[in-house]
């Protein structure tokens, strides 16, 4: 395969949770992946205390030892504090085919010839830090870069962010000096406006509903309630539905229940730092995901200790990936991007992401489409995890006026992450353009993909994951 091109440097970014973290003696106390992802959970569930940062850190790092191994490489997450994520291998590897890009190996120490930078980072921290840790090491490798070839001299960078990555990213381009090296910056899926499911997880505490699959409930609210990272996820747009409208957080007369007030209200203020930088925003391309039920503010319970999520703002169901919504995903001020129909933890191996970044990297398209065989824009509503004898329910709907949307046949199929049994099911048409299926087998406990789709329309499928758990209960969950 003729691989296109690329003389620049291109840096990716994962999400929150997306890198392996190891303690001070270099054991991995986070990146369980793939098939060994439920173990890990609870792994990580009973160890969590260590993890935990302490009150007032600010912008710096606590001194724990913990170390940054890398990205994680297979489907990940931690049910109630962030639904699952895709892996970034195959990102990685996809753009070493496809492009004149590669990864440092042990062949080449040095990494002359390497200009595929994978930047992991303690996603715990603030994206303040991991933006003067990205600054360094960009620093670092494009002047190596530059210093290899005469020909490389003039070489930029081209950043590839999912999710919380692109807040770190974004705040090293427009406030630490970023723009004057970088040619793209592209985010999938990146929360610039916030997530109200950030601010639901911080008010409500981990695991509470999830009945069987609750894993050490204590230890990981307060583990999630430290971190400044999370609370720069929290919405920076007004989400919470009240007597007097929908209000900012930072205009409710009282603290919200939990929470730590100087952390949200520091949130606010990276956000504020980011919408007044004076940089231009040239070669800023957001990719956002469309077309899924997507919480997007939230009101109070009755006795204002917790927070329900809605669907809608202001009456109105914008829509987004299913966990950022489409106003977060595309801040104001962006002038382009991409609007793929997929869900949040899939974003960035969409086959449609996937064609507008060669878009963007290459100097001509990796193929044409016609346009007579468009995708069927399918919005999929699945829980990201079931406990071992629950049903697992598929709900999708295709927009109103989609030519012949009520006549589809739509196919579900569940793929294990690593060895196991594929099932596939055909959703029921419940007319108006409505289908749906429960299945109520038993699962066995681990992560899968499930793919939803259209027959005869490939470029309509939505990747879905889940993590089925068993009924067994963690060590600490007493």
């Amino acid at each position: 395969m003729l691989r296109q091109p690329v003389n620049d440097l291109v840096v990716v970014l994962p999400g929150i949770l997306g890198s392996r973290l190891a303690d001070a003696e270099g054991h991995e106390v986070w990146g369980a992946s793939g098939a060994a992802l439920w173990q890990g959970i609870r792994t990580f569930g009973r160890s969590v205390g260590r993890l935990t940062l302490p009150a007032d850190l600010g912008d710096d790092h606590p001194g724990d030892g913990v170390q940054v191994l890398g990205a994680v490489r297979d489907v990940h997450g931690i049910p109630g504090l962030w639904k699952g994520v895709d892996g970034y291998s195959a990102l990685l590897d996809w753009l070493e085919q496809h492009f004149t890009v590669r990864r440092r190996h042990p062949g080449d120490p040095t990494g002359t010839s390497a200009n595929l930078l994978e930047f992991g980072y303690d996603w715990r921290l603030s994206c303040r830090y991991n933006a003067r840790l990205l600054r360094d090491r960009v620093d670092e490798e494009l002047g190596r870069w530059r210093a290899s070839a005469p020909a490389r001299r003039d070489a930029r960078v081209t950043f590839i962010c999912h999710s919380m990555g692109g807040l770190v990213a974004r705040y090293y381009v427009k406030c630490l000096g970023g723009h004057e090296i970088t040619r793209r910056l592209i985010t999938i899926g990146t929360p610039h406006r916030g997530s109200i499911d950030a601010l639901e997880t911080l008010v409500n505490g981990y695991g509470l509903g999830l009945g069987r699959l609750r894993l050490a409930v204590a230890p990981m609210t307060s583990f999630a309630r430290s971190l400044p990272s999370l609370h720069q996820l929290t919405p920076d747009y007004a989400c919470l539905a009240t007597g007097e409208g929908l209000l900012y957080t930072r205009e409710l007369p009282h603290n919200l229940p939990g929470v730590d007030g100087e952390l949200l209200r520091d949130a606010g203020r990276f956000h504020q730092e980011i919408r007044d930088a004076a940089t231009p925003d040239d070669g800023f391309a957001p990719f956002v995901g469309v077309g899924q039920p997507t919480a997007t503010t939230g009101t109070f319970s009755e006795d204002g200790e917790r927070i329900t999520t809605l669907l809608t703002v202001d009456g109105t169901s914008e829509g987004g990936d299913g966990r950022v919504p489409r106003l977060s995903a595309h801040p104001p001020g962006a002038t382009s991007g991409h609007t793929p129909n997929e869900l949040h933890g899939s974003l960035q191996n969409n086959s449609g992401v996937r064609d507008a970044l060669w878009n963007l990297l290459a100097p001509e398209p990796a193929y044409h489409r016609g346009p007579e065989h468009g995708p069927v824009p399918l919005g999929v509503l699945a829980p990201d995890w079931v406990a071992n004898g629950e049903p697992y329910e598929i709900a999708v709907t295709v927009p109103p006026g989609t030519p012949r949307g009520d006549e589809l046949r739509i196919r579900a199929v569940l793929r294990p992450v690593g060895a196991g049994q594929v099932i596939e099911r055909t959703l029921t048409n419940l007319g108006g353009g409505a289908y749906g299926t429960t299945l109520t087998d038993p699962l066995v406990p681990g992560p899968y993909r499930v793919t939803i789709g259209a027959a005869g329309r490939p470029d309509s499928t939505v990747t879905a994951l889940l993590l089925a758990g068993d009924e067994e209960r963690g060590e600490s969950d007493d």
